[in-house]
């Protein structure tokens, strides 16, 4: 069955491949092969993911952006400046800036889209306002091309939330009558959406303010990997994100034919355990991280040190006290069987499965294809039915992952998250607020140290803060973590150049450029 989809999704970027021929001989076109997390490119608000790609695929932009090494710059911004209470923001847009319809770029066009925002709320949000995190009062000055930010509370790091996804500017004004897609600033728009699990046509945006690299750009959606490896070895496509087969990638790095671009990574792989089920048992989830060696996933064949192992939410590379951590839930399959048993958490009828409150337990794991979460998925699943938990996997789409994570339809949910998407991980933390929470996760002393770092300035005892929340999430076993993960980009020699950056927003822009 995997080689039958295998040549499907081929034989899908060979009809992609049939548009860019038509091509004139100096058209310049790049094909790029690259995951589904989904097909939508509509409306970035009413669906999260729909924001993600609109700005990795350079259709988007936002106020502002991160470097590598997640500072914040100006985007769409020229500049800014903020109160000493960091309650009023005075932002400044560039000039000169359009949206891909030819409208230009006003601070009215940026409130609009802030104030749908607020309105309509991400799919799934746990709250209309998640990137505007306080009440805030947004003004616009289109005479002197300026937004005024004024928040309720305290905002340390404005600029950095307005760097995610979400925050891509629109033109909300054609949103509801725009079939194709997504109408932003970035150097390419939207021609044609090819169909599902095809991908899109895209072209350059004529409006930008610099020269755009490819006059024409074929996405292919390839959920597969090794139907990315097939497709850049048969130059189907000329460039790849974040291929995950440990040899394939060594094998790209051998040759010569091929240049490979990792970024150190801020992500972080875990599993959402769903405290309104079974797993709200905290000596059942005690025993599901002892009964699993991290270790020895992370360093195997198949993940091959794409992934670092931890044990804590933030990755060991941030500089929020990892190697201060206690971690008391070290791989011990005995240990992790001797507190089940003394819990009353045990085989009666000799299935191999343990019971709890008499039911078998038979956990839903919700994984999908990418990054090697099915892999660390199935990884988790042998381990725990050595100690007697068993797993029902439930691979699908990222679409159906987070659907049954907003729905709190699922036991384990496994997925991929950037820790710092704003530069700081208050948002990524927010996760396991009981307000903001996808699991049904509460704690008051966390919830009481979440609402401190909402309004503290100080930049230590930020880090004092966000430490000390690491350390009751891992003592109440509240989350099962893969590892941390580094981005990659592959391309052929028919790019001239082509980077991942380190925040894993900005895919398609235009540092990537044809070979001369």
């Amino acid at each position: 069955m995997k080689h039958t989809k295998v040549l499907a999704v081929i034989a899908a970027a060979a009809a992609m491949m049939s548009i860019g021929f038509t091509a004139s001989a100096e058209e310049k076109v790049l094909n790029f092969g690259c995951a589904m997390y989904t097909d939508g490119m509509v409306n970035s608000v009413l669906d999260e993911n729909s924001g993600w790609n609109a700005m990795r695929y350079g259709i988007a932009e936002a106020l502002f952006k991160f470097d590598d090494s997640m500072e914040v710059t100006p985007w769409l911004a020229e500049s800014y400046e903020v109160n000493d209470e960091h309650t009023e923001w005075t932002i400044k847009l560039k000039d000169g800036i359009k949206f891909s319809d030819g409208c230009d770029l006003t601070p009215s066009k940026v409130k609009a889209y802030f104030d749908y925002l607020k309105e309509m709320g991400p799919s799934g949000s746990a709250k209309p306002e998640k990137y505007l995190e306080f009440e805030a009062e947004v003004t616009a000055d289109d005479e002197a091309n300026t937004l005024f930010i004024k928040t309720t509370q305290p905002y340390a790091n404005l600029p950095g939330q307005l760097c995610h996804p979400t925050m891509g500017i629109t033109d909300v004004e054609h949103i509801e009558n725009f079939d194709n897609g997504i109408i932003g600033t970035g150097p390419y728009k939207i021609e044609e959406f090819n169909g599902v699990g095809v991908g899109y046509t895209l072209v350059a945006n004529e409006y930008y303010r610099e020269d755009v690299p490819y006059d024409k750009v074929n996405l292919m959606f390839m959920g597969d990997n090794s139907a990315k490896t097939m497709a850049l070895q048969s130059g189907q496509v000329d460039l790849v994100e974040n291929i995950t087969n440990v040899a394939d990638i060594q094998n790209f790095e051998d040759s010569e034919d091929y240049t490979v671009d990792i970024a150190s990574g801020v992500r972080c792989g875990f599993s959402w355990m769903n405290f309104n089920g079974v797993l709200g048992n905290k000596t059942l989830r005690q025993a599901v991280l002892m009964a699993i060696d991290y270790d020895t996933i992370c360093n195997s064949r198949t993940i091959g040190g794409l992934y670092t192992p931890g044990f804590s939410v933030l990755p060991s590379t941030l500089n929020y006290g990892y190697d201060e951590l206690v971690n008391p839930y070290e791989y011990n399959p005995e240990k992790a069987m001797e507190i089940m048993d003394e819990a009353g958490i045990v085989d009666t009828d000799g299935d191999g499965i343990r019971e709890l409150d008499g039911q078998n337990i038979n956990l839903r794991y919700i994984s999908y294809e990418n990054r090697l979460l099915n892999d660390f998925s199935d990884a988790h699943a042998q381990y725990l039915a050595e100690v007697g938990i068993g797993v029902i996997p439930e691979y699908g789409s990222s679409d159906d992952q987070w659907s049954k994570l907003a729905a709190l339809d699922y036991d384990f949910n496994n997925n991929n998250w950037i820790t710092v998407g704003t530069g700081d991980p208050y948002a990524y933390m927010a996760n396991w607020a009981t307000d903001t929470s996808y699991c049904a996760y509460s704690n008051p002393e966390y919830d009481e140290l979440f609402n401190e770092l909402k309004s503290e300035m100080d930049p230590d005892a930020r880090r004092d803060l966000i430490f000390k929340m690491q350390q009751i999430l891992v003592d109440d076993a509240a989350v099962l973590i893969d590892g941390y993960y580094n981005s990659s980009m592959i391309y052929s020699k028919k790019v001239g150049s082509a980077h991942i950056h380190t925040a894993d927003y900005y895919w398609l822009s235009t540092e990537i450029v044809p070979a001369e």
